[in-house]
């Protein structure tokens, strides 16, 4: 065994992101924080499986295949209003992380992380699995 296969069978994670435009708003605020109207921001999602690289190409997993799925999400929220989609009613960014996870879970056993940001405010939420 090579210095490389050694670490090469040691779990990995490899992650890939997207972004959406979209609009929100959330019901129950404090007064003056302005979170109750319908305001508009830019998100990055990012989404990490871990695991044992396998196959002809030693990957976790296809990153195009990753792509693709995030690409179907991006499309259900890029330029909508989010409460308007079934699970997002409330669509804090913790909501928004557990409704993607709820999304990609059964099409990837590897999922380990999902992160959703609004980096234009320096505000992240990160989920793990």
């Amino acid at each position: 065994m090579t210095k490389v296969d050694k670490f090469a069978a040691l779990p990995m994670e490899i992650t890939r992101a997207a972004w959406f435009e979209a609009a929100h708003y959330l019901h129950k605020c404090d007064t003056g924080q302005g979170y109750a109207q319908l305001h508009g921001h830019s998100f990055k999602m990012e989404i990490t499986l871990r695991g044992v690289p396998t196959g002809t190409n030693g990957w976790v997993e296809d990153l195009a295949r990753i792509g693709a799925a995030l690409e179907r999400i991006r499309a259900e929220l890029d330029h909508g209003c989010l409460n308007d989609i079934e699970g997002l009613e409330t669509p804090s960014l913790e909501r928004i992380c557990a409704w993607i996870a709820a999304k990609l879970a059964p099409e990837f056993s590897s999922l380990a992380v999902v992160r959703v940001s609004r980096p234009s405010l320096n505000e992240d939420c990160c989920l793990r699995l």
